[in-house]
């Protein structure tokens, strides 16, 4: 979940406070968020709205742009590349590539996950891979 918070979110400090939060609140409502169809998309979008109302509220202490995607040592360069291209991408676009992705949820799915009508989702994940292959081209260069 963290991977997948930090990925969408594009800080690492920012996506180790919402998963912890999330996985909080999953804690102490498992009886009902268990029996979900996806638990685990439910607590990957309350860490997004987490991180979200934080933005908010600090909004004037911290700009709200992406930062780069913290990447392994051991992954290769082309992962690098990645996660550059990804941090270029509006958190909306981010978070569903995440959930197609790296939770490899189906549209319906990221739909439910995200609150979004499955268009949205199917427009938002066409976006982001133009920008992707765009932002790889570029870097490729």
């Amino acid at each position: 979940m963290y991977r997948a918070l930090a990925v969408a979110l594009g800080d690492p400090d920012l996506a180790r406070e919402a998963t912890d939060e999330a996985m909080l609140r999953a804690y102490a409502r498992w009886s009902r968020v268990g029996a979900y169809d996806n638990p685990g998309g439910w607590v990957f979008r309350v860490g997004l709205n987490w991180a979200t109302s934080w933005w908010r509220r600090v909004r004037g202490e911290r700009p709200m742009a992406a930062h780069d995607i913290e990447v392994d040592p051991v992954d290769p360069p082309e992962a690098a590349a990645a996660g550059a291209a990804l941090a270029c991408l509006p958190l909306a676009q981010r978070a569903v590539v995440v959930c197609r992705v790296l939770l490899e949820l189906s549209t319906s799915e990221t739909a439910a996950t995200l609150g979004v009508p499955e268009g949205t989702v199917k427009s938002r994940l066409a976006r982001a891979l133009a920008g992707l292959r765009a932002a790889l081209a570029e870097e490729e260069q």
